[in-house]
């Protein structure tokens, strides 16, 4: 799992990419924990999903928390371009309910 992020005016993107997994998460959420500690009082954070080729129930708590992470800030959380496979998990889990898929 490799991540980058990058501030477009009042917009956070995280970028992410390989296999979002129990072995993958811990480091991500450092990762993206740091990224948003970092720029903290932005309007909202969008996790761009396009190189993400795997994701299981691990990958849907890492959302959560990152979602409820982003909400103490005031940030609202969204999620852009996940594969076939990741859009159908997170349709069924409910996760587009927090964070809407743009």
């Amino acid at each position: 799992m490799t991540m980058q992020g990058c501030r477009r005016g009042q917009n956070l993107y995280v970028y992410l990419s390989g296999e979002l997994d129990e072995h993958s998460a811990p480091r991500a959420r450092e990762e993206a924990d740091r990224l948003i500690d970092e720029n903290a009082g932005l309007s909202r954070a969008v996790f761009n999903l396009a190189g993400v080729r795997f994701m299981d129930s691990t990958g849907i708590g890492f959302l959560i928390g990152r979602y409820k992470k982003l909400k103490k800030y005031g940030m609202g959380m969204y999620l852009e371009e996940p594969d076939a496979c990741a859009d159908k998990i997170l349709s069924l889990s409910g996760v587009y309910t927090l964070m809407p898929k743009i």
